[in-house]
């Protein structure tokens, strides 16, 4: 008894001293212990932003040591392990201030001694100090983005267990089998649940899962509630309790999923109001007033408009988008299917044929050279003139091409200093200038719509074949139920749905067995030539698997495992199907504020501008040419009122910009609440409405900027006596 005490204190002092050389609680300690399989598929899964995050947040934790109070510390630290970011809290405080306090170091240098200019220090210094609650914040929208990612698998994670549990009562293989199927982030949550029970972390697979879950306690109820029940199915005696339990977990995360987006659906218009008024109308029409400002305001350049336009303005747009989309319900969603299949990145490149070979190039390569040529071209009036001050052009006797002109400025105290020539105020250079968005937006435009076309197709493709692929394996379910061959009941499939995309699949597999000599498991998941490589699907992929394994017992146990998921698919499909009708008001308004709303008001706000900016130039100078020593020192002075103006160029310039950045914004918002985390939809969506988008704003602005400026011209003629 004496030697209990003695042993304790020889514990705890062990104890210390593993705590003082590990740096960490030993408890903590434990729970890091992972495999090396673990790590390397966490470096291959893991997003590159997160990992660069890891780095920097890692190097700073080195430069500065902070303690984090104990209730922040618990928050931050559920985030990190939502993300499996290996970091601490203190790492994560520290990079929220080495960041920021660099950036306003370095912004001062740069705009103090190499700029020169007070409003950048002061703008710079504003940014550093706004990062700073946007990078304490940063793990939080991280772990947000995280789940909404993992969340659209959630209906498909349950599929896939229930699926194979339905066969084969053993908790462990359903989880591999899901984790196999799903793609990152959910697959890699799944497999740490199963590498915690391989490193020794907890004893079995149930208390594992018990302990993930619990993670998902404020975020998604019913997906607990639908693993619970999975897992009391496993206490059953009786099969037909347990598979109504399966059964049952499905049902409950199908109906959470649709009454979650139905509140979701009503509550959203007010934000999405908010957002448009806030993002859109307001800003671009403030831009109407901003000549007459500029013009009174000779200190106003267009450079201090393009940091709140093009830089503040957009990143502010973005976080409110980004602030609804977290708080988009869980449950379902498109996934990339280049995840699911990597050997659908070779469709990435365009591929044409010259002289009867096939030839594939990158598709950046050309919409960066696309880009070279836009931009050059826009930048082509202020170079013209650097070269050849005196160059230009008459386009009609009212409009110069170039037009650069002295400033209205008397005052010497005042930028620009009088005598200073400013410009390009000419109509041809601010159609030219139309070429900074066009450069911008079609450039990007095309680059992600030629890198998504392909894959798009494939994927739409396998949707259309999910979409009757629960009738196709109703009907092979019956074959096999009737004691036909698996191999023969595919062909005979194939042979009823002959003009369907599930008659193709089916035909493909038969043809892969008939032909090729391959087996049922071969014909369907052969990497290269298996019917799958062809359409890419989890759902099909997973009922493809199911038949696999099932069809070892029998027949009659695989026709019962294809009709039960044939069951499944029809009310996931149903429940899809509910979902985007909620969605559809919602998105048709976003749909509308970026294919015709925002380039229509923004196009016709350019063209006003360019008719104030004509007009104030013209009464500028007229009054100019009055203030003359015949006329007298009383209205001397009176041009410097009416100022020099933004030239159209530039000012176009930053409203060209700021409608590609909103047009992508909003798109990504769209996609975001139509599908979720799905990158490929991003990506096409984002591709095809800069395209539209972009020159439908161009187009508008171009035809207005002419009759606009033909107006102005008309009112200075018969005002000033100048035409």
């Amino acid at each position: 008894m004496a030697q209990a005490p003695k042993m304790q204190d020889l514990l705890a002092k062990y104890r210390q001293r593993l705590e003082a050389e590990l740096d960490v609680p030993l408890e903590r300690a434990e729970r890091q212990v992972v495999s090396r399989e673990y790590r390397q598929f966490r470096e291959e899964s893991l997003p590159g932003h997160l990992s660069w995050y890891e780095r920097a947040a890692r190097f700073a934790g080195k430069l500065l040591k902070l303690k984090v109070p104990a209730d922040k510390a618990a928050v931050l630290q559920e985030d990190l392990d939502a993300c499996h970011l290996t970091v601490t809290p203190s790492d994560v405080q520290a990079l929220a201030f080495v960041a920021p306090v660099s950036v306003i170091v370095l912004s001062i240098i740069v705009a103090a001694a190499i700029v020169g200019s007070i409003f950048f220090t002061a703008l710079f210094t504003f940014i550093g100090l706004v990062m700073i609650p946007i990078l304490l914040k940063w793990p939080s929208m991280m772990a947000n983005t995280w789940r909404m990612r993992s969340s659209n698998q959630m209906v498909l994670c349950v599929f896939y267990v229930v699926t194979y549990m339905r066969h084969t009562s053993n908790l462990e293989l359903a989880i591999e089998f899901a984790a196999d199927h799903l793609a990152p982030p959910l697959s890699l949550d799944l497999k740490k649940v199963l590498w915690d029970v391989e490193s020794g972390t907890f004893e079995n697979v149930r208390e594992s899962l018990d302990v993930y879950l619990e993670g998902w306690k404020k975020y998604n109820s019913e997906f607990i509630e639908a693993f619970h029940l999975i897992e009391s199915s496993l206490f059953e005696p009786s099969d037909r309790r347990r598979l109504e339990l399966l059964d049952k977990s499905l049902d409950v995360i199908l109906t959470g999923t649709y009454e979650k987006m139905l509140h979701y659906a009503h509550n959203l218009k007010g934000p999405i109001t908010t957002l448009h008024m806030l993002g859109v109308i307001l800003p671009v029409l403030g831009l109407v007033i901003l000549p007459l400002i500029v013009s009174f305001l000779g200190d106003v350049k267009w450079y201090h408009i393009a940091m709140f336009y093009n830089v503040l303005l957009p990143i502010g747009v973005y976080y409110l988008v980004r602030n609804i989309l977290s708080t988009r319900p869980t449950g379902y969603g498109d996934v990339d299917i280049t995840e699911l299949s990597p050997e659908l990145k070779r469709l990435e490149r365009l591929r044409f044929k010259v002289f009867g070979k096939e030839v594939s190039v990158s598709p950046f390569g050309l919409s960066f050279f696309l880009f070279i040529i836009l931009f050059v071209l826009a930048l082509s009036p202020p170079v013209i003139h650097q070269l050849d001050p005196m160059f230009d052009i008459n386009i009609t006797q009212d409009f110069r091409f170039l037009e650069y002109r002295p400033t209205v400025n008397t005052d010497p105290l005042r930028e620009p200093p009088p005598g200073a020539i400013l410009g390009p105020y000419g109509l041809g250079a601010a159609v030219l200038s139309l070429l900074f968005p066009l450069a911008f937006g079609l450039s990007i435009g095309l680059y992600l719509r030629w890198r998504t076309r392909d894959i798009i197709k494939v994927r739409d493709k396998a949707k259309k074949l999910e979409d009757e692929f629960a009738g196709a394996l109703f009907q092979l379910g019956n074959r096999l139920g009737d004691g036909m061959p698996a191999e023969a009941a595919v062909g005979r499939v194939a042979d009823v749905m002959e003009d369907t995309v599930s008659g193709q699949f089916f035909a493909l597999v038969s043809q892969n067995i008939r032909k090729l000599g391959f087996g049922l498991k071969d014909a369907i998941f052969h990497p290269r030539a298996g019917a799958l490589a062809f359409f890419p699907s989890t759902v099909i992929e997973s009922s493809m698997k199911v038949l696999v394994e099932s069809i070892r017992k029998g027949p009659l146990i695989a026709a019962q495992a294809l009709t039960n998921v044939s069951r499944y698919i029809k009310e996931i499909h149903a429940v899809d199907e509910r979902l985007r009708d909620l969605m559809a008001d919602i998105v048709s308004d976003i749909t509308s504020q970026i294919n015709f709303l925002t380039p229509a008001i923004a196009g016709i706000v350019i063209g006003i501008t360019s008719m104030i900016t004509t007009i104030l130039g013209g009464l500028g100078s007229q009054i100019g040419k009055l203030s003359s020593p015949e006329v007298g020192d009383r209205i001397k002075g009176i041009a410097g009122l009416f100022g020099d103006g933004i030239p159209t160029y530039y000012f176009q310039l930053v409203v060209g910009l700021y409608v590609v950045q909103i047009i992508y914004i909003l798109t990504v918002m769209s996609n975001g609440i139509q599908n979720g985390a799905d990158r490929l939809g991003e990506r096409d969506a984002v591709g095809r409405n800069l395209i539209k988008s972009t020159i439908s704003y161009c187009t508008i602005a171009l035809v207005i900027m002419v009759l606009f400026n033909v107006i102005a011209v008309q009112i200075m003629g018969k005002t000033l006596g100048t035409g």
